[in-house]
C-alpha cells in the first residue's frame, strides 16, 4: 500500500503539476458517505413504488392480474434502481468537477491522468464499472496494489483520485506584506476558492516562482492575464482594495492555502 503517493504531470505550458493521491482510506470514507446518501434516495424511491403498487393492485389487479402488475413494477424498479445507482456518480462527478457529496466531504477529487477535469464519458465509465469493483473488494485490492492507486474503473477511464488539500509548505518566493493583508480580505469576501482547481493553483504558484526570470514586459502581461482568469474562476466581482496583479496573485496563493 502506498502512503502519501504522489504523481507529477508536465503540461504543454511547461508547468509541472504535482498531485497527492487520495489513498484507500479517504476513498473508502467518501464511498461510505455516498452510499448512505444513495440508500436514503433508494429507500424513498422504493416507498413510492410500494404505494403505486398498492394502488394499481387494488384498482387493476382483477383486470390485469396481481402477479403481472407486480412483475412489471419489479422490472421497472430494478432498472430504475440501477439508473439511480450509476446516475448518482455520473451526475455529481460531471457537475461538481470530479466530486460527489462524499468526495467533497473527504476532500478528494477525480481527474484525468493528464490533470484535466473528467467529463461525462469518464464519469459514466467509472460508474458502470463500480459494481464490478465493489464485488469481492476487487476495487480495494487494485487500489492497494497498483502504483497510481487505481480501481478497475480508473484504469479503463484513464482517471486518478487525488486529494484536494494543497500542502501549506512555505513559499520559495517572496510574498509582500500587502499580499498578506489582501489575503485576509479575500477570505472574508465572497470569493469561492473551491472553484480553483489544483492545476490552476499550480499555475499561479509556478508563475510566482518564475516571475523573477521574466522580462518586465512578459511579467506584466502574464500576471495581468492570470489575475483576470483567477478573478473570474473564484467569482470575485471586484477586489477588496485596488491592487497590482502580482500582489493579487500572491494573496490568492496565501488565501487558497489557508482556506
Amino acid at each position: 500500500m502506498h502512503i502519501f503517493n504522489r504523481v507529477t504531470h508536465q503540461t504543454p505550458e511547461s508547468v509541472e503539476l504535482e498531485f497527492t493521491l487520495a489513498g484507500i482510506g479517504s476513498r473508502a470514507w467518501a464511498l461510505v458517505i455516498d452510499y448512505n446518501v444513495l440508500a436514503a434516495i433508494l429507500i424513498g424511491f422504493l416507498l413510492i413504488i410500494w404505494v403505486i403498487s398498492s394502488l394499481l393492485v387494488g384498482s387493476w389487479g382483477s383486470f390485469f392480474g396481481t402477479r403481472n402488475i407486480e412483475l412489471w413494477l419489479g422490472a421497472i424498479a430494478f432498472i430504475t434502481i440501477f439508473a439511480i445507482y450509476t446516475g448518482y456518480f455520473v451526475f455529481f462527478e460531471t457537475l461538481w468537477q470530479g466530486q460527489t457529496p462524499g468526495k467533497r466531504l473527504a476532500k478528494i477529487r477525480v481527474i484525468q491522468d493528464d490533470g484535466r477535469l473528467i467529463g461525462l464519458q469518464q464519469a459514466t465509465l467509472r460508474a458502470l464499472i463500480r459494481s464490478v469493483d465493489d464485488t469481492f473488494f476487487v476495487g480495494a485490492l487494485l487500489i492497494m496494489l497498483t502504483k497510481k492507486e487505481k480501481r478497475l474503473g480508473d484504469l479503463l477511464a484513464g482517471t486518478i483520485v487525488i486529494q484536494t488539500e494543497v500542502s501549506t509548505n512555505s513559499a520559495s518566493f517572496p510574498v509582500s506584506s500587502k499580499a498578506q493583508e489582501i489575503a485576509m480580505q479575500l477570505q472574508q469576501s465572497q470569493a469561492n476558492f473551491s472553484q480553483l482547481l489544483p492545476d490552476e493553483f499550480a499555475t499561479i504558484r509556478d508563475y510566482l516562482q518564475r516571475r523573477s526570470q521574466m522580462t518586465p514586459k512578459a511579467k506584466k502581461e502574464v500576471s495581468l492575464q492570470l489575475a483576470k482568469q483567477t478573478k473570474a474562476i473564484i467569482g470575485l466581482d471586484k477586489l477588496p482594495t485596488p491592487v497590482e496583479p502580482d500582489v493579487f496573485l500572491e494573496a490568492v496563493y496565501l488565501a487558497y492555502q489557508q482556506q
